[in-house]
């Protein structure tokens, strides 16, 4: 049995080998496509292609703002909807017992930013040594790539699995996961699903919560040089900041989660946007500051809402001015809670043997701090979920974000390893 598998792996080895220059020119093909979040419709032209040319069964649709609007805490108010489409790919298995799962990577980015910051062409997909650059190599078309890759090494090796396998590429995911969602709603299900966010090759059964806030606060205005005469906004918010950063500390401290331990900032709580006054010589009569906070796994999100007002009243009960006009607190788009399955899930298992199996290694299990459509796939559509896939969080979203081409193959690798064990080999 093991002198059978261990050929399996070479097998596969060998066929993903075979298909890198493939896969580095689907994946450039995919990154060369701008698709920021609300304007995926050109990149999933790509994806439609790609998948109808491995002879899958597609489905592609827009999502409504009827479908969506029980759910819109979950998922957020959208700017638009049109041209936004959903792609989904199924390859039929023979049944007889296999087990179903749904790939799911997103297609929507954020956007590149300063182009003066890159080294290089955030469209490029330039190839550099072992690395793809570009915006979305790593978060996350590369994870889209590894699940067509995975597919065609078993192809060519003649494998045919039992169980049905669905491809997903979904839009939305960077502002609360509207083609997630809307793919659960449109009746797609599995035993279990694989998101390939950039984990680095280890298995992650546990997302991070993400909560949105927007902070108000007033002030008095008056001219800047009788600004004695006036209340500063900026200044006002200052010490509603250090709250927040205290609370962090706090909640740092205090809570515990096995797969969160590795992680020194476990909740971050992130003030990303502030904006203060209208003119140099005025004093800033109010101050918008919107931001994020985290949850770890176990936390829901009513009481710890509950915990940011408290620390946010108790500031402004400090202050005779805050005292009058409180910091005005509210929750915005799209809220991720925290999700997680437990480490020794049969789709962990499963993961986990296949990715033993081509490494050689155990693969790490981690928790990762950030918000993800895993949730949305366990809340709504009631599978286990977790993720696994090439990349490193750390140049996601950033300048020069990359992708290693070596670990995108050995997570297809791994994946193709996978399938058969847990959809069944037909015959």
């Amino acid at each position: 049995m093991r002198e059978r598998e261990d050929a399996f792996v070479r097998e596969v080895t060998r066929a993903v080998g075979a298909r890198r220059e493939e896969t580095v020119r689907l994946l450039r093909d995919l990154v060369r496509v701008p698709s920021v979040t609300g304007e995926e419709g050109a990149a999933q032209e790509v994806v439609e292609r790609a998948l109808r040319e491995r002879g899958l069964d597609v489905d592609r649709w827009v999502a409504t703002a009827q479908e969506v609007e029980p759910y819109l805490e979950h998922v957020g108010e959208q700017a638009r909807y049109e041209g936004r489409p959903n792609v989904v790919g199924v390859r039929r298995g023979s049944g007889g017992g296999g087990r179903s799962i749904l790939l799911n990577a997103h297609i929507d980015t954020v956007a590149p930013g300063d182009p003066a910051a890159w080294s290089r062409d955030p469209y490029s997909g330039a190839v550099e040594g072992d690395l793809l650059y570009g915006r979305g190599a790593c978060d996350m078309k590369g994870g889209l790539a590894t699940h067509l890759t995975a597919l065609d090494a078993l192809d060519d090796l003649g494998v045919k699995l039992r169980g049905d396998v669905t491809v997903a590429a979904t839009v939305g995911e960077e502002n609360g996961g509207l083609g997630a969602l809307s793919t659960v709603l449109r009746g797609y299900r599995a035993d279990a699903a694989l998101i390939s966010e950039p984990t680095r090759l280890a298995l992650v059964p546990a997302q991070g919560g993400s909560l949105v806030f927007r902070l108000t606060v007033t002030g008095r205005s008056a001219h800047a040089a009788v600004r004695d005469r006036g209340v500063s906004a900026l200044e006002k918010f200052l010490p509603v900041f250090e709250a927040l950063r205290a609370l962090e500390r706090e909640r740092n401290a205090a809570l515990r989660h096995p797969l969160y331990q590795h992680l020194e900032n476990k909740v971050p709580i992130n003030v990303g946007i502030a904006r203060a006054g209208e003119w140099p010589s005025s004093v800033p009569e109010s101050l918008v500051a919107e931001g994020r906070a985290g949850l770890i796994p176990g936390e829901e999100i009513g009481p710890f809402r509950e915990l940011v007002s408290e620390r946010i009243r108790s500031v402004a009960e400090k202050d005779p001015w805050l005292r009058e006009h409180p910091p005005k607190l509210e929750w915005f788009g799209g809220q991720f809670a925290p999700a997680e399955v437990p480490t020794d899930a049969p789709i962990c298992a499963a993961i986990g043997r296949a990715h033993e199996r081509v490494t050689g290694r155990q693969p790490g299990i981690e928790g990762v701090p950030y918000g993800a459509d895993m949730r949305l796939f366990m809340l709504f559509g009631g599978m286990p979920c977790v993720m696994y896939g090439a990349g490193d969080v750390n140049v996601a979203h950033a300048p020069d974000e990359h992708v290693s081409i070596e670990d995108l193959l050995t997570a297809a690798q791994t994946l193709a390893c996978m399938l058969p064990d847990w959809c069944g080999a037909a015959g």
